[in-house]
């Protein structure tokens, strides 16, 4: 059967090779990041030796050398690509381009930025951790990359990971967007810190005194991450406690590797470890270490344990085999992964590997998360696929109640999707669809599931009479978000948590209820991106320095009395 499977996929591969000519980039206005040849502006070069500054041509068709002044007029937006979907589905491999675009056309992209008076790609609209981005373009444009990294550092922890996984809400608040396509922020932001690597300017940050206080940090997703890099930076000792067998929480098993690849990941860890803070890994607190007991041994305690109870499908035969979490999927997919780059052999794989191949996937739910099936599925070779989305499917352009500087709210075609269409020809999305019931046959697996087509108003969902319909499954994959923390912590510290079952911690103070203990990141505010969850540990870092140095007051205080 998987060998008829695979040839299945096989041919419809050969098909699409065939017809490569009908390329992804019909399907989507931003489609040549999608996958395609790198293009860039024409350069000149004269012959005069006393001019050799490389002249572009601008989209009036004149030749002459780069400006900044009227840069978001004279050039247009120029993405980098990703790689073809039909040779990347092949591979784990980045799905960017290992090229790039060369020096001129990132500074030719970099004078787009129009350097506004209010800049909204940093405010609250844009960037969560407010990246310095109008003065790292500025810098990048004047060839100025050593500067263009501090600055960008002075902001983003971890620039190297928001270049790539986030979906860059700051060229959707960027001003250029309002009459014509933003500038490609998130773009050279990867390629400051990129070539900042290159060159060897990010090096080990050794504080140069310490405190004497302990912090201890539950959980090593970007939030604890950039908590303990902060802390550590502010000279308190720092553990970080990972009840995985790696560091990164989700930013090692929850990203998949064709998004962010898993070297960049241990590249900043053990920049981190060589900076000085100590990592805990095979630790679950709460069960293997007693949180009580933890809090007892330091002096202050940081929980950023992520949102990690996913939401469920409670419909009829749910307990059929073959139903999985997408975060299940994900996970051990990319153990599979890491077991073969560390030298293993098969036979020494997880039994309770979950493969899509030869399959008829169905993925419940869109986002980054069901992208990410999508995309994992396809490399698995999977026999077919299919995405439901409760929602109707978005406009093509601005809604009038989604305005500029808003996240826009339109139409796309992500890596996965493409990666579908390339193949089978198809987008994989089914919009306006709620499963009703799973169906399994006498071994008790799933074969199908049952739809019904819903209309979405301001009074709810309702499903449309006589729209039933049954889609054949051997695989389902639950990617419907998380609804909050596990509750072990949060009830073995007697925490208070909110409505949502999140713990109760006010933004920008980060106090719980419990003197010395902090939350931060997704545990905190619920599921939210990787900027977001910098963004809050760095915050929760502020607020624990504060407190430590009001302890260590009171401390000092205390002894100088004792000694009276």
């Amino acid at each position: 059967m998987l060998s008829a499977s695979r040839n299945h996929l096989t041919r419809c591969l050969r098909t699409a090779v065939a017809a490569r000519q009908v390329s992804v980039r019909q399907f989507h206005p931003s489609a040549s990041r999608l996958g395609g040849s790198i293009t860039r502006h024409e350069v000149w070069r004269d012959d005069n030796e006393q001019d050799n500054l490389p002249k572009v041509k601008r989209r009036d068709g004149s030749i002459a050398a780069i400006e900044k002044k009227r840069g978001f007029v004279d050039y247009h937006r120029n993405p980098d690509p990703y790689r073809d979907p039909l040779d990347r589905v092949f591979d784990w491999g980045e799905i960017k381009t290992d090229e790039g675009h060369d020096e001129v056309e990132r500074k030719v992209q970099a004078a787009r930025c129009m350097d506004c008076g209010t800049p909204f790609c940093q405010t609250h609209t844009g960037c969560p951790v407010n990246n310095l981005i109008p003065e790292w373009n500025e810098l990048v444009y004047k060839g100025q990359w050593r500067e263009a990294i501090d600055r960008l550092h002075k902001t983003n922890n971890f620039p190297e990971f928001t270049g790539l996984v986030c979906p860059a809400p700051c060229e959707g608040g960027c001003v250029a967007g309002l009459v014509d396509k933003p500038v490609t922020i998130k773009n050279i932001e990867y390629a400051i810190v990129e070539r900042a690597w290159e060159e060897g300017w990010i090096i080990p940050r050794i504080p140069q005194y310490r405190s004497g206080m302990s912090v201890a940090v539950v959980g090593s997703g970007p939030s604890g991450l950039a908590a303990a890099d902060c802390l550590n930076q502010m000279g308190h000792k720092v553990t970080v406690y990972e009840r995985e067998d790696r560091i990164g929480g989700l930013l090692m098993y929850g990203i998949p590797n064709m998004k962010l690849d898993k070297e960049k990941v241990l590249r900043r860890v053990d920049m981190l470890r060589e900076e000085g803070i100590e990592f805990v890994t095979g630790t679950h607190v709460g069960k293997d270490l007693a949180i009580e007991d933890l809090r007892a041994n330091v002096d202050a305690l940081v929980l950023t344990l992520g949102s990690t109870v996913p939401r469920d499908l409670r419909v009829p035969n749910r307990e059929a085999n073959g139903i999985h979490f997408a975060m299940e999927f994900l996970t051990k997919n990319q153990k599979r992964l890491m077991m073969t780059r560390e030298g293993r052999l098969e036979s020494g794989w997880d039994k309770s590997f979950i493969t899509a191949e030869g399959k008829d996937v169905i993925v419940v739910g869109g986002g980054d998360t069901g992208t990410d099936c999508i995309g994992t599925s396809m490399r698995h070779r999977c026999k077919s696929i299919v995405n439901f989305e409760l929602m109707p499917r978005p406009p093509n352009e601005r809604a009038p109640h989604n305005p500029w500087p808003q996240w826009p709210k339109i139409y796309g075609m992500d890596y996965g999707h493409a990666e579908v269409q390339a193949v089978f020809g198809r987008d994989p999305r089914e919009y306006s669809v709620m499963t009703k019931e799973f169906v399994k046959d006498q071994q008790g697996n799933v074969k199908g599931l049952v739809t019904v087509n819903v209309e979405v108003s301001a009074k709810g969902i309702t499903p449309i009479p006589g729209t039933e319909k049954e889609w054949p499954a051997d695989l389902v994959i639950l990617a419907m978000g998380f609804m909050n923390p596990e509750s072990t912590i949060p009830s073995g510290l007697s925490l208070d948590v909110d409505q949502r079952h999140n713990i109760r911690a006010d933004y920008g103070d980060y106090r719980t209820n419990v003197d010395g203990v902090f939350a931060a990141g997704d545990c905190r505010r619920g599921q939210s991106l990787v900027v977001w969850a910098i963004n809050e540990g760095r915050g929760v870092a502020e607020s624990v320095n504060k407190f430590l140095i009001e302890k260590s007051e009171v401390t000092e205080d205390e002894a100088y009395i004792g000694a009276m």
